[in-house]
């Protein structure tokens, strides 16, 4: 919500910004289309939170600071202003999803349809919308509010100074949205949540703060830190489009430790993006991440379906309503890329371009610089964005990555062990005897993050039980996560009431095949693990009762008939990686026949 643009930027005479920037178009080897390597500013625009004058376009997709890969003079395709950040209003060219896009967008702005779309409304109609949020209306009595810093869809940004109490004379930004623009009962919740999860997650050193929340019969007044330092994204521009890889690395950091922190409480940000993380300081490389305006709760196994979020940096599962704060690490990939090699994975000349292109999560890491960076920094992003959102690393999986280990990150508590865990307790002795000799097989690297999950549970006698859970949550707790219900994962985990679990057995517990799968030394590691399988685990089993344990009907058997050896009637190794995740996994290079 509230997207402000500069004052110093032509907006919203026709609905729409054409932005024509100098470039050229390159094909590569192999006919990929290669963006120019050093991006240029455009005209500046700025993003909900941002209190710089110097900001950049946070509504416009194809607006962009980076430099264009198309011919000079070709402008990109135009980009509605009046669209603040849900993106999706041009439709996909038939077949594609754009038509339940551009309902759901038009809904939530409260427009009418352009044309036959063929999803029921259920629109607002002439209903009174209730615009009283219940926040104090003495907003001019604590502060002074100076110029205008920012304008945008919903309203603009001021500059302001406390008159009274601890924030006296200190300067703070305030946000101003407009109630008028408020034209749905879900752009009112947008609102009325943004402030919800400000006051929830302020505190953290890598997020805004919140201070408080106003409103009169015309706006609501969000009050917040002033953050003077500029965008991530004129930093880049700065440097001459990208930074080096160590001073990459403190930035990932910092955007990962405030994410993990986000998604342990049970919030998803939807909308990471360079122009979204301020530095505090102009000389400071502190970072803090600003506007949720499109965030929401999000419970452990929630998946939300609303498309949101800015194109560039969409993540696939988004596009097909189906996502949940794996979303987010894929627009932490996006922004990682970006630093490392100064140009976009995904770009198009026009929105619905983007989107296949996001769809079809084929980046190049051919091209220069890419040879030049680093084996770890490659695979960092590669984890990030992997189509697979299974396979994709969590926050905290990513701050233990080899890449990041010079800056010896703190490796916060994941929600994914609490997911792993309540799922290890509920399945077969034969799943459990699989995924112990999968654990076996890791190698230290692999380890580190588990070790450190362990540790946070401050296990009792090298064992840890329902109890640990519980007290490593719970210290984590504030508004936001009781909001989101995350704790009520507990309830799932009542069976380790009567258990303790140790160190080998939380590893098998709390290991996902799919992100091993994406590994490159997987096929080394699954074929490990089928080893030490076969030695303890391994047992006669027939096609129906494998089918069984894998939850397939009989239309199955022929092709699970593969999965066990004829000698003795015991799973092969096929049937091994088959039965650790199911039929999806993709077949192994490596043939066993033993």
């Amino acid at each position: 919500m509230g997207q402000c643009c500069s004052k110093g930027v032509s907006g919203e005479n026709d609905g729409s910004v054409v932005a024509v920037v100098d470039g050229n178009s390159a094909v590569s080897a192999n006919n990929r289309p290669k963006p120019p390597r050093s991006p240029v500013p455009t005209q500046s625009v700025g993003n909900g939170m941002n209190y710089t004058n110097n900001s950049t376009p946070g509504h416009s997709f194809t607006t962009s600071p980076f430099q264009s890969p198309y011919p000079a003079g070709i402008a990109p395709s135009p980009s509605p202003v009046g669209t603040p950040r849900r993106k999706f209003k041009w439709p996909f060219p038939p077949p594609s999803p754009a038509k339940p896009i551009l309902s759901a967008i038009l809904r939530r702005q409260g427009k009418p349809k352009e044309g036959p779309i063929p999803e029921d409304e259920g629109g607002e109609g002439e209903r009174q919308l209730d615009k009283s949020f219940g926040y104090p209306k003495n907003l001019t009595a604590k502060y002074e509010l100076g110029k205008e810093v920012g304008r945008g869809h919903f309203g603009h940004t001021c500059w302001a100074k406390g008159k009274k109490g601890e924030l006296k004379n200190q300067p703070v930004a305030v946000k101003i949205i407009s109630k008028a623009k408020m034209t749905t009962a879900i752009s009112i919740e947008d609102v009325r949540r943004e402030v919800k999860i400000l006051k929830a997650l302020s505190g953290h050193q890598n997020l805004v703060k919140f201070y408080d929340a106003f409103e009169d019969a015309n706006n609501v007044y969000i009050v917040m830190e002033l953050c003077e330092g500029g965008e991530l994204l004129d930093r880049i521009l700065s440097r001459g489009g990208r930074y080096t890889e160590e001073d990459a690395k403190s930035i990932v950091v910092q955007i990962l430790n405030v994410v993990a922190f986000c998604h342990l409480q049970g919030v998803a940000h939807r909308d990471l993006k360079p122009e979204n993380f301020l530095f505090a300081k102009k000389d400071e490389d502190a970072m803090k991440v600003i506007d949720f305006g499109l965030s929401d709760f999000i419970r452990p196994d929630q998946r939300l379906n609303d498309i949101v979020g800015s194109a560039y940096y969409v993540a696939p599962e988004v596009l097909h309503r189906s996502y949940s704060i794996e979303a987010d690490m894929w627009s932490i990939g996006v922004i990682t890329y970006i630093l490392l090699c100064g140009s976009r994975p995904f770009w198009a000349r026009t929105e619905s371009g983007i989107f296949r292109s996001v769809l079809r999560a084929d980046p190049n890491f051919e091209d220069s610089p890419w040879p030049s960076v680093s084996a770890e920094a490659r695979d960092f992003v590669k984890r990030l964005l992997n189509k697979d959102h299974r396979k994709r690393m969590t926050a905290s999986q990513a701050l233990a990555h080899p890449w990041l280990r010079t800056e010896n990150p703190f490796i916060p508590l994941d929600i994914l062990i609490f997911k792993l865990v309540k799922s290890y307790i509920r399945i077969s002795p034969l799943k459990r005897a699989a995924l112990k000799a999968l654990s076996k097989a890791l190698t230290e690297e692999e380890l580190i993050y588990l070790r450190a999950q362990f540790n946070l549970l401050e296990p009792k006698a090298g064992c840890v039980s329902l109890d640990n859970f519980r007290m490593a949550l719970m210290k984590q707790t504030t508004d936001a996560m009781r909001e989101s219900r995350v704790s009520d994962i507990l309830n799932l985990l009542e069976p380790l009431s009567y258990k303790q679990m140790e160190f080998e057995e939380f590893c098998a517990a709390t290991i996902s095949t799919y992100q091993l799968e994406a590994l490159e030394n997987w096929e080394q590691i699954a074929s490990a693990a089928f080893d030490y399988f076969d030695q303890e685990g391994n047992r006669v089993i027939s096609v129906e009762e494998l089918a069984q344990e894998m939850n397939l009907g009989p239309t199955a058997y022929t092709f699970l008939k593969d999965c066990i050896r004829p000698s003795d009637r015991k799973l092969s190794f096929l049937g091994y990686t088959k039965f650790l995740h199911g039929v999806t996994i993709r077949s192994s290079s490596t043939r066993h026949h033993r």
